[in-house]
Protein backbone atom coordinates (compact mmCIF):
# COMPACT_ATOMS: atom_id res chain seq x y z
CA UNK A 1 0.00 0.00 0.00
CA UNK A 2 1.26 3.29 -1.00
CA UNK A 3 0.91 7.06 1.19
CA UNK A 4 -1.47 7.95 -1.35
CA UNK A 5 -3.73 5.19 -0.86
CA UNK A 6 -3.86 4.91 2.69
CA UNK A 7 -4.73 8.77 2.60
CA UNK A 8 -7.08 8.02 0.24
CA UNK A 9 -9.15 5.23 2.80
CA UNK A 10 -8.06 6.47 5.92
CA UNK A 11 -8.99 10.22 6.01
CA UNK A 12 -12.07 10.02 6.50
CA UNK A 13 -11.92 7.93 9.66
CA UNK A 14 -9.03 9.59 11.06
CA UNK A 15 -10.63 13.07 10.84
CA UNK A 16 -13.79 12.33 12.41
CA UNK A 17 -11.18 10.24 15.34
CA UNK A 18 -9.67 13.61 15.74
CA UNK A 19 -13.13 15.86 16.53
CA UNK A 20 -14.10 13.34 18.96
CA UNK A 21 -10.48 14.45 20.36
CA UNK A 22 -10.55 17.80 20.19
CA UNK A 23 -14.30 18.49 20.01
CA UNK A 24 -13.08 21.46 17.23
CA UNK A 25 -13.81 20.21 13.69
CA UNK A 26 -11.11 22.96 12.65
CA UNK A 27 -8.74 21.88 15.42
CA UNK A 28 -8.86 18.11 14.52
CA UNK A 29 -8.05 19.00 10.90
CA UNK A 30 -4.87 20.71 12.16
CA UNK A 31 -4.00 17.77 14.27
CA UNK A 32 -4.69 15.37 11.39
CA UNK A 33 -3.12 17.47 8.98
CA UNK A 34 0.43 17.70 11.04
CA UNK A 35 -0.20 13.95 11.75
CA UNK A 36 -0.48 12.90 7.87
CA UNK A 37 3.04 15.20 7.27
CA UNK A 38 4.90 12.67 10.08
CA UNK A 39 3.26 9.75 8.79
CA UNK A 40 4.34 10.90 5.28
CA UNK A 41 7.92 10.97 6.31
CA UNK A 42 8.31 8.11 8.23
CA UNK A 43 5.59 6.17 5.28
CA UNK A 44 8.49 3.38 5.19
CA UNK A 45 8.53 2.77 9.02
CA UNK A 46 4.34 2.91 8.98
CA UNK A 47 4.05 1.03 6.40
CA UNK A 48 6.50 -2.22 7.65
CA UNK A 49 3.73 -2.08 10.62
CA UNK A 50 1.70 -4.75 11.47
CA UNK A 51 -1.26 -2.68 11.05
CA UNK A 52 -0.65 0.96 9.93
CA UNK A 53 -3.83 2.12 10.54
CA UNK A 54 -3.56 1.50 13.99
CA UNK A 55 0.25 2.85 13.73
CA UNK A 56 -1.02 6.18 12.87
CA UNK A 57 -4.39 6.59 15.20
CA UNK A 58 -1.34 6.10 18.02
CA UNK A 59 0.69 8.91 15.94
CA UNK A 60 -2.33 10.89 16.06
CA UNK A 61 -3.01 9.94 19.69
CA UNK A 62 0.23 11.28 20.96
CA UNK A 63 0.15 14.19 19.16
CA UNK A 64 -2.99 15.26 20.62
CA UNK A 65 -1.93 14.13 23.78
CA UNK A 66 0.72 16.93 23.50
CA UNK A 67 -0.41 19.44 22.03
CA UNK A 68 0.69 22.60 23.40
CA UNK A 69 -1.47 25.10 21.94
CA UNK A 70 -3.60 25.78 24.76
CA UNK A 71 -7.30 25.05 26.22
CA UNK A 72 -9.61 24.10 23.10
CA UNK A 73 -12.34 25.29 24.86
CA UNK A 74 -11.67 28.47 24.40
CA UNK A 75 -12.16 27.92 20.86
CA UNK A 76 -14.98 25.40 20.07
CA UNK A 77 -17.88 25.96 18.44
CA UNK A 78 -20.23 23.19 18.79
CA UNK A 79 -22.90 22.74 16.32
CA UNK A 80 -24.17 19.20 15.42
CA UNK A 81 -25.61 18.35 11.79
CA UNK A 82 -29.62 17.02 11.90
CA UNK A 83 -30.21 13.49 11.32
CA UNK A 84 -32.66 13.11 9.08
CA UNK A 85 -33.26 9.36 10.17
CA UNK A 86 -34.01 10.76 14.05
CA UNK A 87 -37.15 12.95 14.34
CA UNK A 88 -36.69 16.42 15.87
CA UNK A 89 -36.75 17.36 19.03
CA UNK A 90 -39.08 19.71 20.51
CA UNK A 91 -36.42 21.68 22.14
CA UNK A 92 -33.54 22.43 20.54
CA UNK A 93 -32.46 25.11 23.09
CA UNK A 94 -32.27 22.19 25.46
CA UNK A 95 -30.92 19.84 23.03
CA UNK A 96 -27.96 22.41 22.65
CA UNK A 97 -27.23 23.22 25.84
CA UNK A 98 -26.69 19.70 26.74
CA UNK A 99 -24.66 18.82 24.18
CA UNK A 100 -22.44 21.79 25.62
CA UNK A 101 -22.79 20.89 28.83
CA UNK A 102 -21.37 17.42 28.00
CA UNK A 103 -18.31 19.34 25.86
CA UNK A 104 -17.46 21.30 29.04
CA UNK A 105 -17.44 18.14 31.23
CA UNK A 106 -15.39 16.50 28.74
CA UNK A 107 -12.84 18.95 28.28
CA UNK A 108 -12.02 19.34 31.85
CA UNK A 109 -10.56 15.84 31.92
CA UNK A 110 -7.47 14.96 31.37
CA UNK A 111 -6.03 14.59 27.72
CA UNK A 112 -5.29 11.13 28.05
CA UNK A 113 -8.71 9.81 30.02
CA UNK A 114 -10.51 11.60 27.11
CA UNK A 115 -8.51 9.84 24.25
CA UNK A 116 -9.36 6.51 26.56
CA UNK A 117 -12.67 7.39 26.56
CA UNK A 118 -12.81 8.55 22.41
CA UNK A 119 -10.82 4.84 21.92
CA UNK A 120 -13.46 2.98 23.89
CA UNK A 121 -17.18 4.62 22.95
CA UNK A 122 -16.48 6.06 19.81
CA UNK A 123 -13.74 4.09 18.09
CA UNK A 124 -15.45 0.52 19.96
CA UNK A 125 -11.49 -0.48 20.72
CA UNK A 126 -11.05 -3.17 22.81
CA UNK A 127 -8.66 -2.26 25.80
CA UNK A 128 -5.40 -3.91 24.10
CA UNK A 129 -5.58 -2.46 21.02
CA UNK A 130 -6.49 1.24 23.22
CA UNK A 131 -3.09 0.63 25.50
CA UNK A 132 -1.17 -0.05 22.51
CA UNK A 133 -2.63 3.30 20.75
CA UNK A 134 -1.91 5.37 24.40
CA UNK A 135 1.34 3.56 24.92
CA UNK A 136 0.17 1.77 28.45
CA UNK A 137 -0.35 -1.29 29.97
CA UNK A 138 -4.03 -2.82 29.64
CA UNK A 139 -4.36 -1.96 33.23
CA UNK A 140 -3.95 1.36 32.82
CA UNK A 141 -6.27 2.03 30.10
CA UNK A 142 -9.13 0.48 32.51
CA UNK A 143 -8.24 2.66 35.21
CA UNK A 144 -8.42 5.76 32.84
CA UNK A 145 -11.66 4.98 31.84
CA UNK A 146 -12.86 4.40 35.14
CA UNK A 147 -11.84 7.60 36.78
CA UNK A 148 -12.94 9.64 33.80
CA UNK A 149 -15.87 8.13 33.85
CA UNK A 150 -16.22 8.94 37.98
CA UNK A 151 -15.27 12.55 37.28
CA UNK A 152 -18.07 12.48 34.91
CA UNK A 153 -20.49 11.40 37.20
CA UNK A 154 -19.58 13.35 39.94
CA UNK A 155 -19.94 16.52 36.92
CA UNK A 156 -23.56 15.22 37.03
CA UNK A 157 -24.79 14.66 40.21
CA UNK A 158 -23.53 18.29 41.10
CA UNK A 159 -25.55 19.65 37.46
Amino acid sequence: MTYEEFADTRLAPLLRYAVMLTGDPHQAQDLVQETMVRVQLNWRRVARADSPERYVRRMLTNQYIDWRRGSWVRRVLLRGEPDASMPALTDHAQSAVDRDQIWSWLSRLPRRQRAALVLRYYEDLPDIEIADILGCAVGTVRSSISRALATLRTEYVEA
